[in-house]
């Protein structure tokens, strides 16, 4: 009966599809310009391709703090759109744009003056040192754009504009791969640049980015960035942002360090491992593209339902949605079986590295189903309500006092095999499932985080 009042809610698909489908193409698209970066610097030469591929690193580290900071103009800014207090929401997006000219100044400044010392972070070799610091002399003036235009992207999804934030960062994304292509070649006869190319094409792209946000916020119905918002400090304002941004902050620190770890003792249990194990990387991050839109969607819809006072709404909006995260990790974990064999024919690997490859995306098909459900119900409709310290307790006790552990006594002390020390890291997501339902049904999530003008 309520799967039939989830597909019969006509209003509640339609509005979910409108906020998701934008959402999950901007991944799709961010993860086509890494890979496009990655082909076109190897077609250069294998130096190329290393080190930008470790300088890159740097900003994967920036995002992690900008997303954290974004991801917190989505809970109150949601929460603040559906109270239609447009005053408030003007200085939640000055407050995010104030924090994230920081940050943003921080890895300009190291990225422009010090570059030689931060790619020592990630290599010891001279050659990728060198090569790493070229690039990120160029691309620390993207590092200073990206900031703003994030913020300005988030305050356009919780403000009924998906769209028109998919199409801004989607033509950025495509922008970056043309000019890549130009500078890094040399095409119309200017002359190659190499790596300094694929820098100079991300830095153009991003102020490309930026320029078409502040443009499209003169627009009706858009919130535009006022200079009020970023210099007055709004203390009361303030520590409500940071109240239920900084346990994301501190997840997604988690995460990142966490993944960071499985790829390492991946990486240490041989090239074969290592081969398979980056294939099903590549499989498993496009097929998380369709729950982070859901995710962001449904967060958005419940936040709004929440803040104008609509809590049995909103509950009834996180049910569905928590439905619909079983049926999406059902459908992702499909596609894996079927990717199989059209992966297996495309890729040359070698017999063990298949072996491997394939047990893998069968452990990956299991551990989707709590992907996805993990990222809608804990990142979608707990973080709508505020909760947004669960996802930080449950990587700490199923990834960093779980997971973790297992796969690195099992890797480097048991020396257990390969696919055993894949499926424990692959425990955290599957683990967690029972604790997230669990912590579902006490609707500590239905709650109006708003204050009164």
């Amino acid at each position: 009966m309520f799967f039939h009042t989830v597909f019969s809610d006509h209003v509640f698909n339609r509005k979910l599809l409108t906020l998701a489908f934008p959402i999950t193409l901007q991944s799709l698209m961010l993860a086509l310009v890494a890979a496009a970066d990655a082909v076109m610097l190897g077609k250069l030469n294998q130096d190329a391709m290393a080190a930008v591929s470790l300088a890159t690193q740097i900003q994967f580290v920036q995002n992690m703090l900008l997303g954290a900071i974004t991801a917190g103009v989505g809970v109150l800014g949601a929460q603040y759109w559906g109270k239609k207090d447009r005053r408030v929401l003007e200085d939640i997006f000055g407050i995010s744009v104030r924090e994230s000219i920081f940050i943003s100044l921080a890895f300009f400044a190291g990225c422009c003056f010090v570059p030689e010392k931060l790619m020592l972070l990630f290599a010891h070799d001279r050659i990728l040192v060198e090569l790493g610091a070229e690039y990120l002399k160029i691309a620390s003036w993207s590092y200073l754009l990206t900031g703003v235009s994030q913020c300005y992207l988030a305050v356009m999804r919780v403000t009924d504009h998906a769209s028109r934030s998919a199409w801004i960062s989607s033509g950025a994304v495509i922008l970056n791969i043309i000019l890549n292509l130009i500078f890094i070649f040399g095409l119309f006869g200017l002359p190659a640049m190499g790596i300094r190319g694929a820098a100079l094409a991300t830095v153009l792209a991003r102020l490309i980015e930026l320029l078409w946000c502040i443009g499209s916020s003169f627009s009706a119905d858009f919130i535009a960035l006022k200079f009020r918002a970023v210099v007055v400090f709004n203390k009361v304002l303030v520590a409500d942002f940071w109240r239920y941004t900084l346990p994301i902050l501190a997840s997604y620190l988690l995460w990142g360090i966490g993944f960071t770890a499985y790829t390492a003792i991946m990486g240490h249990m041989g090239r074969d491992a290592a081969a398979a194990n980056s294939i099903a990387a590549v499989v498993r991050d496009l097929m998380c593209c369709l729950c982070n839109g859901i995710a962001v969607g449904s967060g958005i819809m419940i936040g709004n339902e929440l803040g104008a006072g609509k809590l049995e709404m909103g509950r009834e909006y996180g049910k569905r949605a928590m439905v619909l995260s079983f049926l999406i990790g059902g459908f992702s974990s499909c596609v894996i079986l079927a990717s199989i064999p059209l992966v297996s024919s495309y890729m040359k690997l070698t017999p063990l590295a298949h072996e491997y490859m394939v047990g893998m995306f069968l452990i990956l098909s299991v551990y989707m189903i709590g992907r996805c459900v993990c990222t809608v119900v804990i990142n979608g409709v707990f973080s709508a309500g505020g909760d947004t310290m669960f996802d930080m307790y449950s990587l700490i006790v199923c990834m960093w006092g779980i997971a973790l552990p297992c796969a690195f006594i099992g890797a480097f002390w048991l020396q257990l095999p390969v696919l055993v020390i894949y499926g424990c890291t692959c425990l955290d997501e599957v683990g967690k499932i029972p604790w997230v339902l669990h912590h579902f049904k006490k609707y500590k999530w239905v709650k109006d985080i708003t204050r009164d003008s």
